[in-house]
């Protein structure tokens, strides 16, 4: 089994707009054209009101969320996991709505709370595949007066 690795997305052509725009640094989310409701992760139906695909289209995401849980992984034994540990696992609540897996990066996990801000960021985890981690934001970013 050396070789495999547990990182890497399995991409069909119905979730390559999604790495590809990860790759941009963007992050796509589904949205309904029925109920209005935005999803994680892609499906090609809406899972809140069943909506068919012709109904459901990507979006680009504002990249904000707020740190919903976490905890630091110690150990892990799934190839190329155990070279990374210690690290953040943690779920986000997306802007838009909804929860998002993902990795919490440049951020001592003595400093993270619940409920604090952070956005979108990518790792790219082999040649040209990329995935959303997320940290805080840039301090010495000046704030945006249209968010």
């Amino acid at each position: 089994m050396s070789g495999v690795r547990y990182d890497l997305p399995e991409v069909d052509d119905f979730t390559r707009p999604y790495w590809d725009a990860a790759a941009q640094g963007l992050l796509l989310l589904r949205r309904c054209g029925e109920c209005g409701r935005t999803h994680h992760y892609p499906r090609e139906f809406c899972p809140s009101c069943w909506a068919g695909e012709d109904r459901v289209t990507w979006e680009t995401a504002t990249g904000r969320a707020t740190l919903y849980t976490w905890s630091v992984v110690h150990r892990n034994d799934l190839p190329p996991f155990g070279t990374r540990v210690p690290y953040v696992a943690a779920v986000v609540d997306l802007a838009e709505g909804p929860r998002m897996m993902t990795e919490i990066v440049d951020c001592e996990a003595s400093a993270l709370r619940i409920g604090m801000e952070v956005h979108a960021a990518f790792r790219e985890t082999a040649p040209g595949v990329w995935v959303p981690v997320f940290r805080p934001p840039d301090p010495s970013a000046s704030p945006d007066p249209s968010a």
